[in-house]
């Protein structure tokens, strides 16, 4: 969870202003959260609470006003009968890494991924977008080696068929999950470690926040967060953000110098 959030706070001051480079200055003073943490966090407290979905991503989105939703999650957000709307943009697998840790075997996280989708995401791109990101969150944190977790995205979900040097000075701003989400994996498959990631997903351009998000949430599973890292992250994380991180910890198993 907290991968999700380090490569959203890390990503958002390129979101904008690509870089098409690995060498930059992880963390300075305009980072900030987005709609990505703040989703992220509604997501785990809806699963870790058991309450409904659509109302804690309502409640979230309201507390947290001009986060960089979009429009059509804007409307849905404030309506007084919220339906989901055949998106299927990359909000779906930006927020979904809660479900790759809290459920007990693969095809749990698969179901839980298109629930937590469907409120809003229900397009099949939608849909996919987040269970790729969700399985391969699954399969990290449960011991499978980076080949092995190749192998089941391209069975299941993508082909995964480029590399980010071929891809990096062509590649431009895309919110679909599949314009994104194949991107953001591969940047995780090709890295050597946590931070590495980070930089790979953002080195690319396009939707920085959200692709390092999703390469951040399965390189934590994969690798861990140093500590070194964490601490630089926790200035930019609010009190009630934190608070859900450490509930998450604690039923994970996670962050335990946080509690």
């Amino acid at each position: 969870m907290l991968g999700a959030i380090f490569g959203d706070v890390v990503g958002s001051r390129f979101e904008w202003n690509n870089i098409k480079s690995k060498n930059f200055e992880l963390l300075v003073s305009r980072c900030e959260p987005t709609d990505d943490s703040v989703m992220t966090c509604a997501v785990a407290e809806s699963i870790l609470s058991g309450e409904d979905p659509v109302a804690v991503m309502q409640r979230w989105g309201r507390d947290y006003p001009g986060y960089g939703y979009g429009s059509n999650f804007v409307g849905w957000i404030y309506s007084s009968a919220p339906a989901p709307y055949n998106s299927w943009g990359n909000g779906s697998g930006m927020r979904t890494s809660p479900v790759g840790w809290l459920f007990g075997s693969l095809e749990e996280t698969l179901a839980a991924a298109e629930k937590y989708s469907a409120v809003t995401h229900n397009h099949p791109e939608g849909i996919k977008g987040a269970q790729a990101v969700s399985a391969a969150i699954y399969l990290a944190r449960t011991g499978s080696s980076k080949e092995q977790i190749a192998a089941y995205l391209r069975e299941n979900f993508y082909a995964l068929d480029f590399t980010l040097d071929e891809i990096r000075p062509s590649y431009g701003f895309d919110v679909s999950c599949q314009g994104s989400v194949p991107q953001a994996l591969q940047a995780f498959l090709e890295s050597t470690d946590f931070e590495d990631a980070i930089r790979s997903a953002i080195s690319i351009g396009g939707d920085s926040d959200t692709i390092a998000a999703m390469t951040g949430a399965v390189a934590e599973a994969f690798y861990g967060i140093p500590d070194e890292l964490i601490d630089r992250l926790l200035p930019f994380v609010d009190e009630r953000m934190m608070d859900v991180v450490r509930r998450f910890g604690r039923r994970t198993g996670l962050y335990p110098r946080l509690q």
